[in-house]
Parts: C-alpha cells; sequence; structure tokens
C-alpha cells in the first residue's frame, strides 16, 4: 500500500498543472470570442483661429483722486450720495464760506483805495509837469511826484492780486468734482473742521472706461512684442466668478523693462465699461488676443487620456482597429483643444469609450458622432 500512496503523490501537482491549462485554453477562447467594445469616434476638425494667452490681472481706475479741501473751515454740507455717480464738476463738500466772503469785500475796498491813489498821483503829476514849465516847482519835486504815481500803480497791482487770491480761496469753499466718476463714503461729516491740504474728505474713482493691469511672461511678451506696444492687440477681459470673456478692450501700455526677478512685464489694456460691472480692485482673467489667424486641429478634451504626465488618443484606422497618438497640446478653444502635433487632417479619433482599450491594435466597432458634441446618441 505504501508504493501505491508514494506514486500518487508523485503526480498530484501534474494534474493540477493540466487542470489550470485547460482552464487557461477555456479563458482564451472567451476572450477571442468577445465582439469588439463600441466606441464613438469623430474626425479631427481643422479651423482657422486667432490665437491668444491667458493671464491674471486687476482692474483700475483711470482717474483716481484723494478729495481734500484747498483751504481750511467748518464743513457745512455734503452735496453728493455716498457710493453714487457724479458728474464733472458737481458740488461735493461745501465748507463755511463767511470769512472768505469778508476777506474779498477787504481786498476789493484795498483795489478801490490803490485805484484812488493812482488818480490823485496823476493828478499831482499833471500839475507838477505844468509847474515845472514856469519854473514853479523844481525838478526834485517832479521826480517824486513820478515816484509817487509809479509805487501808487505797483500797489494796485498788489490789490488786484490779493482780491484775486480772496476770490480763489472763496471759490474754494465750494469742493466739486474733477471729473467724471464714482464717488467713496464722506470721511468727514459737516460740523467738522478740516485744514487745507491734509484732511481727506473722500475718494474718487473714473468708471468708463477703465484700465485692466496684468503681467506677462517673457515668452508671450517676446511672441507679441512687435505689436504689442501700437496698441492693436485685442484683449477679453472677464471677472473671476464669470464664465466667458464679455468685455473686450485694446493694449494701450506695455512697460519698457522686463523684471528679472520674476521673468515678467507689466501691461495694461483700456477696456469700456458702460454698465459699470468693472469695479477697481476686482480681479480679472485676461485674454490677449494675436492679431494673425492661423489653421489648427482641434479634439475635444473628453477625447484627451493621460498616462502619467503624456496626453494621448486613439486613432481608430479604416480597419477598425485601434493606434495611439501622443500629442503636445496648444490653447483650449471653449470645449476643443487645439492640437500643435500627434494627429494629421482626416483622423477619426475615440471621442468616447478610449478607456474600453487596452492597447494599440485592438479592434473596436466604432460610432461616428460630432466632434463639438461627443455625448449625444453614443455609447459611454
Amino acid at each position: 500500500m505504501r508504493p501505491t500512496i508514494r506514486v500518487a503523490a508523485r503526480y498530484a501537482p501534474l494534474a493540477a498543472l493540466a487542470v489550470l491549462w485547460l482552464a487557461g485554453c477555456g479563458g482564451d477562447d472567451s476572450a477571442r470570442n468577445r465582439p469588439p467594445p463600441e466606441v464613438s469616434v469623430a474626425p479631427v476638425i481643422q479651423r482657422s483661429i486667432t490665437g491668444w494667452v491667458e493671464f491674471t490681472g486687476h482692474v483700475e481706475a483711470i482717474e483716481s483722486a484723494e478729495i481734500r479741501p484747498r483751504v481750511g473751515g467748518h464743513l457745512r454740507a455734503v452735496h453728493f450720495r455716498e457710493g453714487g455717480l457724479v458728474k464733472a464738476g458737481d458740488p461735493l463738500f461745501s465748507i463755511d464760506d463767511r470769512e472768505y466772503r469778508a476777506a474779498v469785500e477787504a481786498a476789493r475796498a484795498d483795489r478801490t483805495r490803490a485805484q484812488a491813489r493812482i488818480d490823485l498821483a496823476r493828478q499831482e503829476l499833471a500839475r507838477a509837469e505844468a509847474l515845472i514849465e514856469a519854473r514853479a516847482v523844481s525838478q526834485g519835486e517832479l521826480e517824486a511826484r513820478q515816484g509817487e504815481l509809479r509805487q501808487a500803480e505797483a500797489d494796485l497791482l498788489a490789490a488786484r492780486a490779493h482780491l484775486a487770491r480772496a476770490e480763489l480761496e472763496l471759490e474754494f469753499t465750494r469742493i466739486t468734482a474733477p471729473f467724471a466718476g464714482r464717488a467713496g463714503a464722506a470721511l468727514i461729516k459737516p460740523g467738522n473742521l478740516v485744514r487745507a491740504g491734509e484732511s481727506v474728505l473722500t475718494t474718487l474713482v473714473s468708471v468708463d472706461p477703465v484700465h485692466v493691469v496684468f503681467t506677462a511672461d517673457e515668452r508671450s511678451f517676446l511672441r507679441y512684442q512687435e505689436t504689442a506696444r501700437t496698441g492693436r492687440h485685442a484683449v477679453l477681459v472677464g471677472l473671476a466668478n464669470g464664465s466667458g470673456f464679455p468685455h473686450r478692450g485694446t493694449m494701450d501700455f506695455v512697460d519698457n523693462a522686463l523684471d528679472t526677478g520674476t521673468g515678467t512685464i507689466r501691461a495694461r489694456a483700456v477696456v469700456p465699461n458702460p454698465d459699470d460691472q468693472l469695479a477697481p480692485g476686482l480681479s480679472a482673467r485676461v485674454r490677449v488676443l494675436d492679431d494673425q489667424a492661423r489653421d489648427v486641429l482641434l479634439v475635444h478634451e473628453q477625447a484627451i487620456l493621460t498616462d502619467q504626465d503624456h496626453r494621448y488618443v486613439y486613432v481608430v484606422t479604416a480597419s477598425n482597429s485601434t493606434e495611439r497618438r501622443d500629442l503636445q497640446l496648444g490653447l483650449q478653444v471653449d470645449s476643443l483643444r487645439v492640437v500643435e502635433s500627434g494627429l494629421a487632417a482626416g483622423d477619426r479619433i475615440i471621442v468616447s469609450g478610449g478607456r474600453k482599450v487596452l492597447a494599440s491594435g485592438q479592434p473596436v466597432s466604432p460610432h461616428e458622432v460630432r466632434m463639438e458634441e461627443p455625448n449625444r446618441d453614443g455609447p459611454h
């Protein structure tokens, strides 16, 4: 009985291998008989587009000012709605002007007095000139009368200057908007004493148009420098919480030097803002358009697969087998992506169901769809 047990143990592993081999053969037959996976395919789009580069920037007012009084005194009234729009020349504040009105009246009186002295000096000079011919007065007295007239004329000029200054200070008690824009809060309320040139009453920023300021990298600057300085580049602007780029403007300034520390250069665009949506300080998405169109190939973002740091798609051949193509990608155009290299015009690529393909050369069952709408009536 012992030899029989020894023989059975010796051949037991062979039997197990045979069972595994038979099971494997059955699995290969099952895979071979499995139908090709269904996928959605679409031809690569060939289109002429205008290129762009996107940046992040912020909105700045073209004009901004801190409104300060040019004369001191007690603030009497505020004439604008805080946070509201004002026009150039609209009254903003008024200062108690009684002291300045009195100064104007005193300056006018000084001017009148100076004018009277001139009239008297002219009469005295005319009398002296008549008497000098009769030798009734001396030459020295005549010269004295001439000096008195010149002194009176100088006094009149000074009186006129003092009057002009007094009238100007009286005008400064009425503080107006230097340009059209949106006013800030009234930082000092009526009844408080304000100091000339020191007290900030409010702030004012222009509204339409606005500046959108951003920094461009060195590569983008080199690409656009020929036309950026001439203002020929169109600029599209969108806000951080919005979609798309609804605001359009033009480049109007590129700085004169590159920042060697950051490798960027400051640029600016002028953007119309008639609906007052672009408030100063808001973050903005900036798209600088190239002024020359070029022909490109476009594929849907959904078709692009990732393998570590590679981006690729599967091309479906005429025999309905697959071929992997690694891509160099460019700009995004809505839901499409520019393909710089890796595809050719006329290629059909899998836009839906590409993950069902395990390797190049695998047969598939393609279903034609539109590249712009790959999920309509197609397998997923």
